[in-house]
């Protein structure tokens, strides 16, 4: 069992953590970054990629924590929050809603403050209780029970660890690393603290990529790690505990930055997928309903994998009449497959929920 060294605290501290390999790593991940930032600029309509992309990260951090949903019942919820019942979707839709809130603040403010952080886990797990104020939190081994590590446990020393942490967000002065280096110290140091009760992880991870955007390396928060962590889910916890143990910052720093460029990779990818099935769907639209097409059509279509009756009305200001008409000529000429939940229809571009059912890394590979 490792308890939480005071030593190491606060940052930054004292280790050089710019080695060769760290650097090298760092000039692809960094390259892989840029591109992203790019491609994501040739989506006519941000909130296409900021919705989508948003709720696939919900997913799959959500995942981490096992709990386990699929991409059909989380686009239901979107529709239809009423109709469902499953406690993992809507786990899932407040870390969206978290995600989103996030950004909102980043983007207005240029930094990440404490209330933006105590507000992200209150969104997580739709409670007030704040930083952990009660001793007693132990972080276990899943399969075995075993206490591996015992983060700080007095209130006053977590308020001051966090107070720490968000300067080192915030204040460059403080820290001449590069930010893509910072934020896999800031990732280590928030699961270390595990400031909150619950909602560690999932705030953890949010707070990387609002980091990027708050550093202008991301305009749009699109770079989400969760599905790497996932499939290299017992690397990640043996190299944060190894920093914890022996300061094997190396391996640390290694393991994050390739997860930043393989996720860039791969949602560079899913991105241009997303481009070309758009501008497919748009040359469709434009020969075998041109009357019906427009850009704020095309944008619904892409914005709402599954999309509904009043979807159409808000995003195109229509009526109710008109807005039922066009979803039955886009079913008719196979732009959209229609579907039942209760007494409810709603419209699923099936092209494009393929792309998230594969995922960005198959998305690559094909």
């Amino acid at each position: 069992m490792t308890s939480y060294q005071v030593s190491h605290l606060p940052l930054p501290g004292h280790i050089d953590l710019e080695s060769r390999p760290v650097l090298k790593k760092l000039a692809s991940a960094h390259r892989y970054l840029a591109e992203l930032k790019g491609v994501v600029g040739t989506i006519p309509n941000e909130n296409i990629l900021i919705d989508t992309l948003t709720l696939q990260e919900a997913k799959d951090s959500s995942a981490v924590e096992n709990i386990i949903t699929t991409h059909d019942e989380l686009f239901k919820t979107e529709l239809f929050g009423d109709y469902i019942k499953s406690p993992a979707a809507k786990e899932v839709q407040s870390y969206s809603t978290a995600l989103k809130h996030g950004f909102a603040r980043v983007r207005e403010t240029g930094i990440i403050r404490l209330a933006d952080v105590l507000k992200i886990q209150s969104e997580l797990e739709k409670n007030k209780a704040g930083l952990r104020k009660l001793p007693g939190t132990e972080l276990k081994n899943e399969q075995t029970g075993e206490v591996v590590y015992v983060p700080p446990q007095d209130p006053m020393q977590i308020e001051a660890l966090m107070t720490n942490l968000v300067d080192y967000l915030n204040d460059d002065a403080l820290s001449p690393e590069d930010p893509l280096i910072k934020m896999a110290v800031i990732h280590f140091q928030f699961e270390s603290i595990h400031p909150f009760y619950d909602g560690n992880g999932r705030a953890g991870r949010i707070l990387n990529i609002l980091y990027l955007v708050a550093k202008g390396l991301l305009d749009l928060p699109v770079l989400y790690l969760s599905r790497y962590v996932i499939r290299n889910k017992a690397d990640y916890y043996r190299c944060l505990q190894a920093v914890r143990e022996e300061q094997a910052w190396q391996e640390w720093l290694l393991f994050m930055l390739t997860g930043v460029e393989t996720t860039a990779q791969q949602t560079i990818a899913l991105i241009k997928q997303i481009k070309d099935l758009m501008q497919s769907v748009k040359h469709r639209l434009r020969a075998q309903l041109p009357k019906l097409y427009s850009q704020d059509l095309l944008n619904n279509l892409f914005r709402h994998p599954y999309t509904k009756i009043e979807f159409i009305q808000n995003d195109l200001q229509v009526t109710r009449l008109t807005a039922a008409k066009y979803l039955e000529q886009l079913t008719e000429k196979s732009f959209v497959d229609k579907a039942k939940i209760g007494r409810s229809n709603y419209y699923v571009n099936v092209p494009l929920f393929r792309l998230f059912l594969d995922g960005p890394q198959q998305a690559r590979e094909k």
